[in-house]
C-alpha cells in the first residue's frame, strides 16, 4: 500500500504545481516575466 500511496501523493504534488505554474503564466505583469516563468517550468521538468 505504500506504493500506492506515494505515487497518488506524487501525482497530486505534479498536478497542483503545473495548476500553480499555468496559473502564474496567465497572471504575469509582463511578457518577459512570462517567459522566465515557463523557463522555469521547463528546467524543473514542468510542461503545460
Amino acid at each position: 500500500m505504500s506504493r500506492i500511496t506515494n505515487a497518488i501523493r506524487n501525482n497530486r504534488e505534479i498536478s497542483r504545481n503545473r495548476r500553480e505554474i499555468g496559473r502564474a503564466i496567465e497572471r504575469a505583469a509582463t511578457p518577459a516575466m512570462r517567459d522566465e516563468i515557463i523557463l522555469m517550468a521547463q528546467r524543473q521538468g514542468y510542461t503545460r
